[in-house]
């Protein structure tokens, strides 16, 4: 059983990157986590052995996430907290490159890792925290919602889902429940990594992307977590259901 608090969070993708930054600050302030990734993260349940619970769980295979959504793990979890966060972190951003180039077994993962597991957390959660008086799910969304890219067509479409998602939920006006999408900004991450290795016949905009890591514009997975958990647990999270954290942490 995880200790008494407040606060409960779910992290998907917790173990790299932002989802592993996430998680750390989290833990750090006293919140108790459930991590979901296809493995776990040792260094950080060693830290935290009693507030970190994990669940290893392939996030892309959309039936087996069903099949965990409909035990009791969730319900457990989130029960007695005043306050229950999910944060839809985990994503992919392959398949890179043009449209005949895209493989069906490619875009269906992409599909199902970036649309269809936070779509189905989101209504577990709330559902499994209905007696939560603040329910509250950020998706992790990204400037390729909002603006076409070439070479990125998968990625750009369900960001872009998960944007339209949280307006319509917005719509729904649900007790206690608030939602946002959010754009993190451009985080030196594996995934950027991967956007550098792409071929410009791919990707026409990687010279963009390494001229970032190249002049520092990049921003720590650190710094992200930080301004991210601020947004997330203040009380003007929610009032725009879809947002962009660059524009949020501006300095007035």
């Amino acid at each position: 059983m995880t200790p008494s608090s407040p606060i409960r969070a779910i992290v998907t993708g917790h173990t790299r990157g932002l989802g592993a930054a996430l998680a750390e600050q989290l833990l750090t302030r006293n919140v108790t986590v459930l991590g979901l990734s296809r493995s776990r993260h040792a260094a950080l349940k060693a830290r935290f052995p009693t507030q970190l619970e994990e669940i290893e769980l392939q996030l892309a295979d959309s039936a087996r996430v069903a099949q965990w959504v409909a035990t009791d793990a969730l319900r457990n979890f989130v029960s007695g907290a005043q306050t229950v966060l999910l944060i839809n972190n985990a994503g992919m951003v392959q398949p890179i490159g043009p449209i005949e180039g895209q493989g069906a077994t490619a875009v269906a993962d992409a599909v199902s890792l970036n649309v269809a597991t936070p779509l189905m957390l989101a209504s577990a959660l709330a559902a499994a925290a209905a007696d939560a008086t603040d329910r509250r799910i950020v998706h992790i969304s990204s400037g390729a919602a909002r603006n076409a890219i070439a070479g990125w067509s998968i990625y750009c479409a369900t960001k872009a889902a998960l944007d339209h998602h949280a307006r319509a939920v917005a719509l729904d006006a649900n007790r206690a429940l608030r939602i946002c999408s959010l754009a993190p900004g451009v985080i030196d991450t594996d995934m950027q990594a991967q956007i550098r290795g792409s071929g410009e016949a791919q990707f026409p905009m990687r010279a963009r992307f390494e001229d970032l890591k190249r002049n520092g514009q990049l921003s720590t997975p650190e710094q992200c977590a930080a301004q991210l958990i601020d947004y997330a647990l203040s009380d003007k999270f929610g009032d725009a259901p879809v947002a962009d954290i660059r524009e949020i942490a501006k300095p007035a």
